[in-house]
């Protein structure tokens, strides 16, 4: 995390798994637009798929599309970008890094084009164009899918116990020596990656006062962590972990074994808030855990008093692809003509549906009758359509050096070596950098 490209561009989220992939070239040549972007199946054969049939529609308009490993893209963007040599279409995750390349002049400001083209705006979630908003301006194009985060719970679990999935933090914290009481975690975390932890302050965060908060953090106000209701989360955070909340020795654990999801599947630990790509994994690795209908999912729940919309969510609002500055007119064109026709067409939408993921267009969910997740899309498809704000993950919101900063203090706020007042000053000292 904390890296070039905010944290890793990893084909499944925020930080979800990293996959293998190739060096492959497809698509035009010749002088037209350059396109790059992650290798790694089936992710891959997608976004492949939207440039061949651009390219076949469009035979005097061509994209020459190139595939890196997600490491390998970190480190040749970001050089290429300093260099003034990046590709014509810029595949990344909007926040923190785009703001960076827009303070260096190194992507267009797409905002006037959006409101020629409202058609084109008017198709995708609302909420995914946050990520993709400088100072009151749009320098990227939203794409491919949504990824919020999710509260799932054991349902076998529950039962045991006699319980309700919770309705409020005090639910949440009532539920804890309940289920300590039958020997059963109350919650998995992977809490060596850090990033997990981070999910946690997110949703209290929002919860507690809304999305202000941390947009005063991401806006470079003076001493925004120190705000009351940050304070009020963190503390809250720390009672958490105090009351034995999380599994024994969470800070131990790696969420990149996927160890974190086995422990919910197993019945070691009745919930994990965790991100939405886990589905997957959880249905190929945990055997009828969901073909049997045992896993639940919920939306955060509300905090006692607290401000924030309970409809809102965090997590990954959608990937981006900017334009780069230094294109040539004809190139720019051809990048605009692909945002208007060959961004999430028709057999684009199709593709991640059957990859059991929600693409960011409206009206994606005519596409989940009859598949065997239409459940879990519906649900993740409601929460991303309706949330009345989206934010997006924390460390890629931030600049890389503020991100690494946060995910320092936030493993030393859960392991309690530091208090929430110490965890404040130190994020205070890294505003704006």
């Amino acid at each position: 995390m904390g890296l070039p490209l905010g944290a890793a561009l990893a084909a499944c989220g925020t930080s979800g798994p990293t996959r293998p992939g190739g060096g492959a070239t497809t698509g035009g040549g010749g002088g037209g637009a350059t396109y790059w972007y992650l290798s790694g199946m089936p992710q891959e054969g997608i976004r492949t798929g939207a440039v061949e049939r651009f390219n076949k529609a469009n035979p005097g308009a061509q994209i020459t599309g190139t595939t890196f490993q997600n490491d390998a893209y970190k480190t040749k963007i970001k050089t290429a970008i300093g260099a003034s040599q990046a590709p014509t279409l810029i595949w990344g995750w909007g926040g923190g890094t785009l703001r960076s390349y827009v303070q260096a002049g190194q992507v267009e400001d797409l905002t006037s084009w959006f409101g020629e083209n409202a058609a084109v705006k008017d198709r995708l979630f609302p909420s995914s164009f946050g990520a993709a908003t400088i100072d009151g301006k749009i320098y990227a194009m939203p794409c491919e899918t949504v990824q919020p985060i999710v509260l799932f719970y054991n349902k076998k679990l529950f039962d045991k116990i006699g319980a309700q999935p919770p309705e409020s933090w005090g639910d949440i914290m009532a539920l804890v020596p309940k289920f300590n009481a039958a020997g059963i975690a109350p919650f998995s975390l992977g809490g060596q990656s850090r990033w997990t932890n981070m999910m946690w302050l997110e949703f209290l965060f929002d919860r507690i006062a809304g999305p202000e908060v941390f947009q005063a953090v991401f806006d470079g106000q003076k001493d925004a962590w120190s705000n009351p209701a940050a304070i009020d989360a963190l503390t809250k955070m720390q009672d958490l972990i105090k009351a034995d909340g999380f599994i024994k020795g969470f800070s131990s654990i790696t969420a990149d074994s996927n160890a974190d999801q086995a422990l919910l599947y197993t019945g070691k630990a009745a919930m994990m808030l965790h991100g939405s790509w886990t589905y997957g994994s959880m249905s190929a690795d945990g055997g009828d855990f969901v073909s049997g209908g045992n896993l639940g999912f919920m939306n955060f729940p509300p905090v006692e008093g607290g401000k924030g919309d309970p409809t809102n969510t965090v997590g990954n609002p959608g990937q981006y692809l900017s334009i780069s500055s230094k294109a040539t007119a004809e190139q720019k064109e051809i990048a605009k003509k692909f945002f208007a026709t060959g961004v999430l067409d028709g057999e684009e939408v199709k593709g991640w549906v059957s990859n059991g993921s929600v693409p960011i267009v409206q009206g994606a969910d005519s596409n989940f009758a009859g598949s065997k997740d239409a459940e879990w899309l519906n649900f993740v498809y409601g929460v991303a359509s309706k949330a009345a704000t989206f934010q997006q993950s924390w460390d890629q919101a931030l600049s890389p050096t503020a991100a690494e900063t946060l995910l320092d203090n936030i493993a030393k706020l859960f392991q309690l070596s530091v208090t929430p007042e110490e965890f404040a000053t130190n994020m205070n000292a890294v505003i704006g950098k």
